[in-house]
This record gives C-alpha cells, structure tokens and sequence, in this order.
C-alpha cells in the first residue's frame, strides 16, 4: 500500500495503518461468532484511535507493553460517549455524558479478547498478560448486576391484544416509501408477530425457525389442556432444544404454512447446513432488522403504546424479559429460575437472572406468606404492680413480673435472659400455684402491659416442636448461669446436699430447707 494511500486511510478512520492491518488480520482468524468479532473489531479501532491520539508512536499491538495497558485501562474508566469514535453523531444531549459500566467492561475484554489471542498465535511477544492487565476492576463490577427490562403489565396486555387483531389493514397503513415493509404477506407477519409475543424468543432465533418447527401435544384430554411444542435451532448458548409455548403459536404458524410458497433451503448461518427458513417469501428469508423495524412499531401503534420507556426503545428482547419475568411470578403455579433457564436456552443460571424481575406484589406476598417478624417474636404479658411502684420499694421489691403461663418472672430484664424458656429452677421464677402469686393476682392496682421477647433459634424450636427440643434447651442450658449467678447444674448439687444433710441430721426428707440463691 502507498503512503498515499496509508495517509487517506488514517485521516478516514483515524486508526493507524499497522494496527488496523492486525485488527483485520484478528478478525478473519478468530473462530468466535461473527456478532462478537464484529462487536470487538469496532472496539479494536477505538483502541487504536485512543492509541494514535495519545501515543502515535504505537502503532502496532507488539509495542504495547503493561504500562501502555495500564494507561487504556484509566482512560477507559473516564470515558465519554463520542470519545474516540470515528463518527462523532450522537443524541441530543448525550455528548459528555460517561458510557455505562457495562460498556466500559466490553472495552477491556475487547483488548483482552485480542491480545490473548495475538500471544497465543505467536505474531507478537509476551510483554505482558492480558488478562491481568485488562482485567475489569472490581469499582466497575460491583456497578455492573443484573438489570431486566420487562414491560409493565399493562401495556404487555395491550400489545397482546393489538398482536391477535393484526389485519392486512394494518400493513397498508405502512408508509409507501418503504417498500419492503410491504413485501410480507399478512399470514407471515402475523406468525412472526405471535412468535415474538407468546415464545420469548431472540430475533436471531425467530428469523431461523425451521419449516415443521411448531407441534401441538394433548397434555389432557378431559379438560382439554393442549401446548405448543417449538423447536428451538441452535442459539448461541445452547444446542437445538424444544419449549412449551402458546397452542396460538401453533396455529398462526400452521396458518403461514399453508400458504407459503415452495421455495430452495437456505444456509444456516449458526450451522453451515441447508434448512427450510419458515419465515422466507420469494426466495429471500426474512430481514433481520424486520422485526424491530417494522412489526413491533406496527403492534405498539395499533395497541396505542409508546415506542419508548424508561428503559429505552422497545426491542425484540423486551418481550423476552417480560415473559420471564411474568412466569417467574405467577399467582397460581410460578415457574423456578432452573426451569426458566432451559425454558430461556441459557447456558448459566446467572444469564437468565439477567432477564428476572421480582415484582413488588410478588415480593410482599412471599414476605408476608413466611410469617418472618411473627414467628421470631412471641407477645409475653407484662404486670406491673402500682403498689410497689408508688410507695418508693421498687429498688427493694420485685415490681414488674412476666406472664409465663404456668408461672411469673421478676427479673427486671427478662428479654435478657438466656433461661427464658426453663425458668423453673430460677430463684427469680414464681409459680402460679404459690401463696404470693395468689396475692399477686388477686391486686387489683396492677397495669397490664404486653411486650415483644425475641426468640433465638434453639427457643424458637421448644417453642414450635415440643417437649424434644425443649429437653434440648435445658441440657443447653445447664452450665449458663441464671440471673441469680448458679448454674441449673451447681442448683441441682445444691438441692441434693441440703437434702442429704436434712437427712443426716434425723429430719424427714421434705422437712429440708432450700438453699437460699443470692
């Protein structure tokens, strides 16, 4: 190539000549799928564009050493939209404004992508490694989660609505200076319309179903249950597989069918080999760029939506999201993330969260159905004697007295304590049959008051399964000492020595005194 030549080439795309001869070098021998060689090739030449900007002297991937990756890393991180781009159009009002998390990730997996593979087939040295270098720092990935974009229920209904009335009408209120929007006859634009709406497919998928793709299985005859089955061609995730959709699909599809035109297999851009496109007129399969371009205005406009949302122009994907998000949150029988995966083609779990949205209707509900606040607090009625309270003693004499049920606590700071749930063998304990809590119940200067206690996992379970976990609890419990400061164990040798002293000193058994716990 002349100099001549090289210098038109420069001031056209600004990337200098070498590096670009690498890039399309790249480009021709990698094996990955042409979107992503494509996608990383436009991000190779804002590379070598920041390149010529900041360092002409690097004009070739060999020259690149740590430090210069280190230096695209940060320029990265601080990047604009229209920063480095070979054609400086843009939005009004996008000019300036940083590019999202995500983009900025593709920037440097782009050059990761590149220079691990330049290395591996030996056309340039190990400087460095890419992947260490160009690796994505974590600032960046813990902005980067999840984000669906289902469409409001509502409007989901609407389009729906809009997709079944689709009439031959609504194709000649086309404009005319698009002929090709006008090319399809209605029975195909409507089994593309179904398909978009009712299988949560990808575009690339639509625009690949095959001829006999849609079967229709009787799941119940009596109450005349019957489903879809759509064969699925091979994604870029995942092999050919079959889904459940919409008996709807079946029809509109088998309505295509019969009047669609004998035409020549066509080559399968994900596999190489020769199939029957189902969706294909007079010899052309259908445009990739149809479906957003002209079928999803057509519905949004008969279903009186608008194109755009928060979330941005409403794409082929959207309906993927709202179909996810709409079976994972049924009423009546949701669907599991696992069965969301292989009903979605996904490889990972992790990719079909990326298409989830947990409804706030949905979200309050499971709270409330697990009963969380309820079951880990239990209501104790409080009696406080006014009495006591009154008169000054309340340092002295006990005042404040917990409703256990078959008894009363006086430790001042029972939600505190550990013997809450085995409180028999307390010095602080009162059973209700005694002569003081008699006395106690029959005061009619008391204030009755409830509080909250919150249970912890071992007291929770006596509480819920009975008298196994409540044995549990006391064995737990017998060396943790008491308000009073004695373990139930050392309580238990003191009553057993008492007793036994009682007896050797000639008194009867039941005649010993108790130990007195201070």
């Amino acid at each position: 190539m002349s100099d001549r030549l090289l210098e038109a080439q420069v001031r056209e795309t600004g990337v200098p000549p070498r590096w670009a001869c690498a890039v399309n070098r790249w480009f021709h021998t990698s094996t990955r799928q042409f979107l992503s060689r494509r996608n990383g090739r436009a991000v190779l030449m804002k590379a070598g564009r920041w390149v010529a900007h900041t360092q002409p002297r690097l004009d070739h991937p060999d020259q690149w050493t740590r430090e210069v990756a280190a230096e695209w890393v940060a320029a990265v991180l601080s990047m604009k939209k229209g920063d480095f781009c070979q054609t400086t159009y843009l939005r009004q009002g996008q000019q300036g404004i940083p590019i999202s998390p995500r983009h900025k990730m593709q920037l440097l997996s782009a050059l990761n992508v590149f220079f691990r593979d330049c290395q591996e087939w030996e056309w340039i040295p190990r400087r460095f490694d890419p992947r260490r270098a160009f690796a994505v720092p974590r600032m960046l990935l813990a902005l980067i989660h999840p984000n669906p974009k289902p469409l409001p229920d509502d409007l989901w209904a609407k389009a729906l609505s809009a997709g079944l009335q689709l009439g031959a009408e609504d194709l000649a209120s086309l404009s005319p200076r698009w002929p090709t929007r006008r090319f399809y006859p209605i029975e195909m634009v409507r089994a593309v319309a179904m398909v978009w709406l009712f299988s949560g497919l990808r575009s690339d998928e639509i625009v690949r179903l095959r001829v006999g793709c849609a079967t229709t299985k009787v799941l119940d005859e009596q109450r005349g249950k019957t489903v879809c089955l759509l064969e699925v061609p091979t994604n870029k995730t995942s092999r050919s597989f079959v889904k459940p959709v919409d008996p709807i699909v079946a029809a509109v599809i088998d309505a295509w069918e019969q009047v669609r035109p004998q035409q020549a297999r066509f080559i399968d851009r994900k596999t190489g080999e020769p199939v029957p496109l189902l969706f294909a007129f007079r010899g052309r399969p259908l445009a990739p760029p149809y479906l957003n371009h002209t079928v999803i205005p057509l519905i949004c406009t008969k279903a009186g939506i608008p194109r755009h949302d928060r979330h941005g122009t409403i794409t082929s994907h959207r309906a993927r999201s709202t179909m996810a998000t709409q079976l994972l949150n049924s009423p009546d029988h949701p669907m599991t993330v696992f069965e969301l995966q292989q009903w979605l083609g996904h490889r990972s779990v992790s990719s079909t969260l990326h298409y989830l949205a947990i409804t706030p209707t949905r979200l309050s509900e499971s709270f409330l159905k697990s009963n969380h606040t309820h079951r880990n607090l239990r209501t104790v009625q409080v009696l406080i004697d006014q009495d006591v309270v009154l008169s000054g003693d309340a340092g002295t004499q006990p005042w404040k007295f917990y409703d256990l049920g078959h008894g009363y606590c006086r430790y001042d700071f029972f939600e505190q304590c550990p013997h809450r749930m085995a409180c028999a063998k307390c010095s602080f304990y009162l059973p209700k049959g005694s002569t003081e809590a008699q006395l106690l119940e029959g005061k009619i200067n008391l204030l009755k008051m409830r509080q909250e206690i919150p249970l912890q996992p071992a007291e929770l379970a006596a509480v819920d399964e009975g008298i196994e976990a409540f044995e549990r609890l006391l064995t737990q419990l017998r060396q943790t000492p008491t308000p009073a400061g004695l373990t139930p164990l050392q309580i238990d040798d003191a009553k057993t020595s008492a007793r036994e002293s009682g007896v050797q000193a000639g008194l009867p058994e039941t005649s010993a005194a108790r130990p007195t716990v201070t």
